[in-house]
């Protein structure tokens, strides 16, 4: 499989700038035998009493940061984006311009909140050694951060006081993600409860998305590119709940597809799963074989995109290149703050 076969003509102007008010108004493309526009509030309609919805509880932190690179003369400005944490005062990190640090060198933020580089890796990544770690750490975090948002959504500021809001799902718990789930930011106080009136079961993991989420992928064959490692966990009270509907023959119904590759990730060639700590780098391509889940919800992504690829491997190549091309021709709004759909597995 190469690069192009999964490119599509999108215009930028798809690419939401903001979500729909209120949330669960966006649009929902149901891609089953047929394409049906609907909206997210005909999900509890859409779906059958007894399905499990597994949501991602991770809550966005203020990884962005603004620095001078004190070991240089002049103090150059230093941009970092954690993607994932090393330990309880480390943390990778993406930094812009990467080639003037070195490791050792100090970056200064404010207030007297310092890192130093411990390493350096390729592609502008490095791992950065804070001078405080846990809590502490945290509120240096959402004292100076800024919300990390996705680079195809233009600020002229960065992020702004709606952004604190809008990209965080109202069941965020789990601190840790430097990127939302986007799939869960539709749903509301109100949409829960239709769910849960229909007799739609509700489950959590965590899954602390990182900002390689966004990195393009840069081989030609795609089996080349390697995905950034994600830390996730499932409690028993999950796995059990999830292995008893499928047991009864209920669909798992994914909120998203960080949901889905971890339950993918853990799951069994038999479809049961176990509970889990720790971290998942599952690229899935066409050809992958689904254990799990049945139903996908998922925002509508971008070209060339994992992604896309991922859709493309659940619902099948040619079904998501009809329902992208019905979707840019209906004027979806596409990405993370862009609208819906559902997903039948092919």
């Amino acid at each position: 499989m190469n690069l192009e076969d999964f490119d599509f003509d999108l215009p930028n102007e798809l690419i939401a700038q903001r979500p729909a008010t209120p949330r669960d108004s966006a649009r929902l493309l149901h891609v089953g035998p047929a394409l049906t526009d609907c909206s997210v509030r005909d999900l509890p309609r859409l779906l059958a009493p007894g399905d499990l919805m597994v949501f991602n509880d991770t809550r966005v932190i203020p990884a962005r940061l603004i620095g001078r690179n004190a070991s240089a003369p002049g103090g150059s400005r230093i941009e970092i984006t954690l993607h994932k944490q090393a330990r309880a005062d480390s943390w990778y990190a993406f930094a812009k311009p990467a080639k003037k640090l070195q490791s050792g060198d100090r970056v200064d933020f404010q207030e007297g909140f310092a890192a130093e580089v411990a390493e350096k890796g390729q592609g502008g990544e490095v791992r950065l050694t804070f001078d405080r770690a846990g809590s502490d750490l945290l509120a240096a975090l959402h004292a100076q951060g800024i919300m990390p948002l996705p680079p195809y959504i233009k600020r002229a500021g960065g992020a702004d006081a709606q952004d604190l809001d809008d990209y965080q799902t109202i069941y965020a718990a789990r601190e840790g993600a430097v990127a939302a789930p986007t799939a869960g930011l539709h749903f509301t106080p109100e949409l829960l409860a239709a769910l849960k009136a229909r007799g739609i079961g509700h489950a959590t993991l965590t899954l602390h998305v990182g900002a390689g989420t966004f990195l393009p992928v840069k081989t030609e064959r795609v089996t080349e590119h390697r995905m950034h490692a994600e830390v996730g966990e499932i409690s028993p009270g999950a796995a059990a709940a999830i292995n008893a509907a499928k047991g009864a023959g209920k669909r798992i119904v994914s909120v998203g597809t960080t949901s889905l590759r971890l339950l993918e990730h853990v799951a069994g060639e038999d479809g049961r799963i176990v509970a889990f700590a720790g971290e998942t780098d599952l690229f899935i391509l066409p050809g992958y074989r689904f254990k799990l889940v049945d139903r996908l919800m998922t925002n509508f992504h971008l070209p060339k995109s994992t992604l896309f690829m991922l859709v493309c491997a659940f619902a099948g190549r040619e079904r998501m290149a009809a329902a992208y091309a019905h979707a840019v021709a209906s004027g979806y709004r596409f990405y993370s703050y862009g609208d819906s759909s559902l997903l039948e597995r092919a």
